[in-house]
C-alpha cells in the first residue's frame, strides 16, 4: 500500500480497525505474539489526529476489531449453546466487542489530551501507561470487570515472561505498550538521531531485562501428587435431561475407573448434572470403588441455606477423617450467573431470549482446601482470568485448581484462550494450575506457566501425571498489581511532562 494512501482518513480508519484485529493473533490458538509490539506502533502512529475526537474514535476502531474478533466466541455461546436467534446472537456478540472498544477509545482520547502533535521519545512513556491504566486494568475493575485479552497474556512464553512473577500481566503489557510506542518514535521519519537511539536502546533494555529476569521465585515443598483429571464431553444440550443425567453419572464413574493410582482425582464444573444432594452420594459411592487414599474432587451446584451456589466439594482421602470441604465461587458471570440490575433488566433479557440467573456469590477470601496435606487454591471457570482473585488465592495455597465447562465456547478460540490465562496465572503465582473442564482444555500447567499435559478436546478421557507443590512467594503473589499500576501511572505523568519541558 503506497504511504500517501494511509494520509486518507478512511484508509487510516480501515487500517486501525484491521490492526486491532491482528492483535487477535498474539493470543492463542495462533501466539505470534511478536506481532503485538509492531500492531502496536502503527496503532500509536494512527493516533497523531489533528482532532481529540478523531483519537477517540481510532482507539474505539483499534479496541472493537481486537475484540469482536478475539472474543467472537459470545456467538457461539449466545446462539449454539443459549438459544438466542443466530440475527441476534450476531448483533450482541458485536455489540459486545464494540463495547469494548470504549476503554481503547478512552486511552486514544487521554492519550492525544496528554501529548501533542508531533512530540517525541517521551510520548512512549504516556502512551504505555495509559494502556495499562486505561485499556486493561481499568476494564478489569469497572462493572464487576472482564480482564480477557490482557496483551501481557500472549507473552507467557515469549522473552518477557520473566516480568510475570515480578509484577505480574499488567507489567508485561507495559513492557509490551512501551516497546510498540519506541518502535514508532523510533522510526519516524523526522525522529533525530539521539532519539532513535534512545528508542533502540529502550528496546533492547526491556527485552533484554525480560529475558533475563528469572521466571522461578517459588520452590518445590514435599512429594509430588498423581493427579488425574477426568473430561466427560457431554452434550450441553442434552446432559441436564434425566437421560443425560444417567449418562454423566455412567460416563464418570467409568472414566475415574481409570485413575487407580491417583492421589487426586478432580471432575470438571457442574460434572454432574443435578443438584449436591443428588451429586454427592454418588461422588461417595464411585470414591469408594477407588483406593483409600485417592481423594476426589468435584464441581457442582449446591443449595444451600436456600441459596444457589457454584461449588466445588471434596471428598478427603478415605483413610484420613477430614470433614466434606465445600468452595463456592465468588466472582460471577454477569448475565450468566447473575443479572445486574436485574429489576431494570429483565425484561429486556427476557426479549432476547437470555434466561435468568440465580446463583449467588461465595465469600471473598475463602481458606484452601486441603487433600494429602496440600493446600489447594481453587477457581471455578471464569474466576481465573482475574489476576488479583488468584494471587490472593495463591498466597495461601501449594497449587491452583480451576474448574471449568467451556462447553459453552463450542470450537471458537474461547477454551484455548482460557487455558492461556490460567497459564499465566501459574507463571505469576509460581504454582502448578490443574485445570479440569467438561470438554477441553483440559491440562496440567507448572510453574513457569508450561502446558506439561493435556486431553484432546471433544474427547472423553482421563490425564493422569505428576503435580508438585510449591512453597514461597513471588514479587507479584506479595504485592499484586499496585506497584505496576503506580508504575504505569508514573509513566503517563513523566512521559506527557517530558515532552512539554523538551518542546520549551
Amino acid at each position: 500500500m503506497p504511504l500517501s494512501l494511509l494520509r486518507h482518513p478512511r484508509v487510516a480508519d480501515l487500517l486501525t480497525l484491521l490492526l486491532g484485529g491482528v492483535m487477535t493473533l498474539t493470543f492463542a490458538p495462533f501466539n505470534a505474539w511478536w506481532l503485538g509490539p509492531f500492531a502496536l506502533a502503527l496503532y500509536c502512529g494512527l493516533l497523531n489526529t489533528p482532532r481529540f475526537r478523531g483519537a477517540f474514535w481510532r482507539g474505539w476502531l483499534f479496541g472493537s476489531g481486537m475484540f469482536v474478533s478475539g472474543a467472537s466466541w459470545v456467538y457461539v455461546s449466545m446462539h449454539t449453546y443459549g438459544g438466542m436467534p443466530m440475527p441476534m446472537a450476531a448483533l450482541v456478540a458485536a455489540l459486545f466487542g464494540i463495547g469494548l472498544g470504549l476503554f481503547s477509545a478512552l486511552h486514544g482520547l487521554l492519550y492525544r489530551r496528554l501529548i501533542p502533535l508531533g512530540a517525541g521519545l517521551y510520548a512512549a512513556l504516556s502512551f504505555a501507561g495509559l494502556w495499562v491504566l486505561v485499556s486493561e486494568a481499568f476494564r478489569g475493575w469497572v462493572l464487576t470487570g472482564f480482564p480477557w485479552l490482557l496483551v501481557g497474556t500472549a507473552h507467557v512464553d515469549s522473552p518477557l515472561a520473566g516480568y510475570a512473577p515480578l509484577g505480574g500481566v499488567y507489567l508485561i503489557s507495559l513492557a509490551v505498550a512501551l516497546s510498540g510506542a519506541l518502535l514508532y518514535h523510533g522510526s519516524k521519519a523526522r525522529a533525530q538521531p539521539l532519539q532513535r537511539l534512545g528508542a533502540i536502546a529502550g528496546l533492547i533494555a526491556v527485552w533484554c531485562l525480560g529475558a533475563l529476569l528469572p521466571r522461578q521465585w517459588a520452590h518445590p515443598t514435599g512429594q509430588p501428587l498423581n493427579v488425574a483429571l477426568v473430561q466427560g464431553n457431554l452434550a450441553q444440550e442434552t446432559k441436564w435431561e434425566p437421560q443425560g443425567q444417567y449418562q454423566a453419572v455412567v460416563r464418570y464413574a467409568e472414566l475415574t475407573q481409570h485413575a487407580t493410582q491417583a492421589d487426586l482425582v478432580i471432575w470438571p464444573e457442574t460434572a454432574l448434572p443435578m443438584w449436591n444432594t443428588e451429586a454427592l452420594p454418588v461422588m461417595q459411592r464411585i470414591q469408594q470403588t477407588l483406593p483409600a487414599h485417592t481423594a476426589l474432587m468435584s464441581g457442582m451446584l449446591t443449595y444451600d441455606n436456600r441459596q444457589v451456589y457454584n461449588s466445588v466439594v471434596a471428598l478427603a482421602e478415605r483413610d484420613t477423617p477430614h470433614e466434606l470441604q465445600r468452595y463456592y465461587k465468588h466472582h460471577l458471570v454477569p448475565f450468566g450467573e447473575y443479572i445486574p440490575l436485574s429489576n431494570v433488566l429483565g425484561p429486556i433479557l427476557n426479549i432476547m431470549s437470555i434466561p435468568p440467573s440465580n446463583i449467588s456469590a461465595g465469600e471473598d477470601s475463602p481458606a484452601p482446601v486441603t487433600l494429602h496435606g496440600v493446600k489447594l487454591g481453587i477457581a471455578i471457570c471464569y474466576e481465573i482470568i482475574f489476576p488479583e482473585l488468584v494471587r490472593e488465592r495463591a498466597q495461601a495455597a501449594d497449587m491452583l485448581v480451576t474448574v471449568s465447562n467451556d462447553t459453552w465456547f463450542g470450537a471458537s478460540l474461547g477454551p484455548l484462550q482460557h487455558m492461556q490465562m490460567a497459564q499465566m496465572r501459574a507463571l505469576e503465582n509460581n504454582r502448578y494450575v490443574l485445570r479440569a473442564t467438561n470438554n477441553g482444555l483440559t491440562g496440567v500447567v507448572d510453574a513457569q506457566g508450561h502446558l506439561i499435559a493435556t486431553l484432546p478436546q471433544f474427547q472423553p478421557g482421563v490425564l493422569t501425571t505428576q503435580a508438585q507443590p510449591m512453597t514461597g512467594l513471588t514479587p507479584y503473589t506479595q504485592t499484586g498489581s499496585r506497584p505496576t499500576l503506580l508504575l504505569a501511572a508514573l509513566m503517563s505523568i513523566a512521559g506527557a511532562l517530558g515532552v512539554r519541558h523538551h518542546r520549551h
